[in-house]
């Protein structure tokens, strides 16, 4: 893992490259891995001690529609949101690929008028934020799923993609766009091969601003199935605005397969992550990170991967299950290099997520190296 994530200097931006600056860029190959080997990580690591859960009244639940929303019965004369732009005109035909690229591209807040019923948008292109948008809101309304085919990512935003315009000469921390994705579905989004600033994100790929994700549902996403620190089939995000966590609440993750992070991949950045569920995501690369000697590199973290220096992780009122790894950390692998960062469960249930290489001692499908031993309240851990 690299010791958080460097940025390039004003000079590279006045160059148009972000892949030119060098062995700080995201994209060249990282220098960490642990100096002992997984099995004596396993015997070494002090057995935590895990608060039991508490007997006082339980944590309270976010309310959040399950999705998809129930069938309408009959199509809305319009969007109950106030929208900048509508994709559709009230049936499914009208709601395009094409349609949601100029939307995305525009900015503000899109919401969709595609008829009473679930409708799949199969995208032909990836929808792309200008950085020159100061928040783009994408609201499917619980009804509208867009699918890449297995063919391609579904949304992108890169502060530093000199593509989408320059917009500060700090595009690494700049407040805006901020991107918001909520009440809707990606599916079978892919971005195997697409490896600018570090690659993977097959649904949702962020670099800069702001990212958070409501009521969402991802499944069968992809991204390339080897590398180190390549991750996130459904979410990969870096460089967010001020340090600040992306937020995800009340959403799903199923089915993702990536080299690390079957469903959220990160490096240098902060998670919250409450009312999840994470299920049948993988990491399956082979060969850890650094890459062993003759191996291409990657495999841990089933669910979520997170790297970095000074960052946290909170996993709160949520499940994770069934997820797994070939090498470290079948639900959740969480380096920080500097060992100041820190993971907390709470109100969380964490089973079955096997790891075929190495995990932290007591603490079943995770592996952990920050600050001291994960924080583990009131949640199971099998």
């Amino acid at each position: 893992m690299r010791p958080g994530v460097a940025f390039c200097a004003l000079a590279a931006i006045a160059a148009l490259s972000v892949t030119a600056c060098g062995p700080n860029n995201l994209a060249s190959p990282p220098a960490h891995q642990p100096s002992t080997s997984p099995a004596t990580l396993i015997a070494t690591t002090p057995t935590p001690t895990i608060t039991p859960t508490r007997s006082a009244k339980p944590h309270p639940k976010t309310h959040h529609s399950t999705y998809p929303a129930p069938i309408r019965s009959s199509a809305p004369a319009a969007p109950a949101i106030h929208a900048d732009h509508v994709v559709g005109d009230g049936t499914p035909a009208s709601c395009t690929s094409q349609a949601v690229v100029t939307a995305v591209a525009e900015g503000g807040v899109i919401a969709f008028s595609c008829g009473p019923r679930p409708v799949t948008i199969a995208m032909t292109a990836t929808a792309k934020v200008h950085n020159t948008s100061s928040k783009v809101v994408l609201d499917g309304g619980g009804l509208v799923t867009l699918s890449g085919g297995g063919a391609r990512r579904i949304l992108y935003m890169d502060t530093c993609d000199p593509a989408q315009t320059w917009t500060t000469s700090h595009c690494q921390d700049q407040a805006t766009p901020a991107l918001t994705v909520e009440n809707i579905g990606f599916a079978d989004g892919n971005s195997t091969g697409q490896t600018y600033d570090g690659g993977g994100g097959g649904a949702i790929f962020d670099r800069g601003g702001e990212l958070s994700v409501i009521d969402s549902h991802f499944s069968g996403n992809r991204c390339d199935s080897t590398g180190p620190d390549l991750g996130g089939a459904a979410v990969r995000a870096l460089s967010q605005y001020g340090n600040r966590p992306v937020e995800v609440t009340g959403s799903t993750f199923t089915g993702g397969v990536c080299s690390n992070g079957g469903a959220l991949s990160s490096i240098g950045v902060s998670w919250v992550i409450k009312d999840c569920t994470f299920t049948g995501n993988q990491a399956i690369g082979n060969g850890a990170n650094p890459a062993k000697s003759g191996t291409p590199g990657g495999g841990s973290g089933g669910a979520i991967y997170t790297d970095g220096d000074t960052y946290t992780v909170t996993v709160d009122n949520s499940v994770i299950s069934g997820n797994s790894a070939r090498e470290g950390g079948g639900a959740l692998f969480f380096v920080s290099n500097d060992k100041t960062g820190t993971l907390t469960i709470e109100y969380s249930r964490l089973s079955k997520n096997p790891n075929a290489g190495f995990a932290t001692a007591g603490y079943p499908g995770i592996f952990f190296l920050g600050k001291g031993n994960p924080l583990v309240l009131s949640s199971s851990l099998s």
